[in-house]
């Protein structure tokens, strides 16, 4: 069983260093091979790539211009089985889901005990999808409740205009970086703010920012 434990190669992707060193050391201590520890998002993408990890580790909050989720996206295009968890300071619903969304095998709170994220490697390793109890119970509350979030109400289209709109660029400037037609953008823009009930671009980046789209 220790050979089975100890075969387990880590990449941690966390942009505080400190954080980083100690999540490494606590899973060293549970028998862990952490072969990788990145700090950028391209670096986080570079070493997924040379390494291959059994699991990676990645922190959503990841920098100023790219989060966790890129970095999952982008590896997932090249790696689509590849077992990533994501680690958090908060546990917003918004994020729970989309973590879960993209392909996540598990979501983590940066103040778990060392033990429940050792233990969530070691079972996402094994093929399982990961639900730690504090997780389960908020994501068993969300079922009950209707989602009224971007991430459900659109689809990857109208949510990537959904997103540019949010940051503030115009329909011509979503129009030229998603390479689609003005009126494209504005016939869908005002479908999502039928379905989402915004109208201004504040709405647009409040509602953002409360699903955890966009960051501050």
């Amino acid at each position: 069983m220790s050979d089975q434990i100890t075969s387990i190669r880590v990449l941690l992707a966390d942009d505080h260093p400190i954080v980083m060193s100690g999540f490494a050391m606590s899973l060293e201590g549970h028998h862990i091979d952490v072969i990788g520890q990145a700090r950028t998002a391209a670096d986080a993408v570079e070493q997924f790539n040379a390494l291959l990890p059994d699991v990676a580790i990645i922190d959503i909050r990841f920098g100023e211009q790219l989060s966790g989720f890129d970095v999952a996206k982008t590896i997932l295009q090249s790696h689509p089985t590849a077992r990533i968890i994501f680690l958090s300071q908060f546990d917003q619903d918004s994020f729970i889901k989309e973590a879960y969304r993209l392909g996540g095998r598990a979501f983590v709170t940066k103040d778990c005990d060392p033990e429940e994220l050792a233990q969530a490697v070691r079972k996402v390793h094994a093929g399982e999808l990961v639900f730690l109890p504090l997780i389960a119970e908020r994501l068993a509350s969300l079922s009950i409740q209707k989602d009224t979030s971007p991430q459900t109400l659109l689809d990857n289209r109208a949510l990537a205009i959904f997103v540019h709109i949010a940051e503030g660029l115009t329909n011509a400037e979503v129009a030229d970086k998603l390479d689609i037609s003005i009126k494209t953008v504005s016939n869908i823009s005002q479908t999502i703010k039928e379905k989402l009930g915004v109208q201004r671009q504040a709405e647009f980046t409040k509602l953002a920012l409360k699903h955890g789209l966009i960051q501050a």
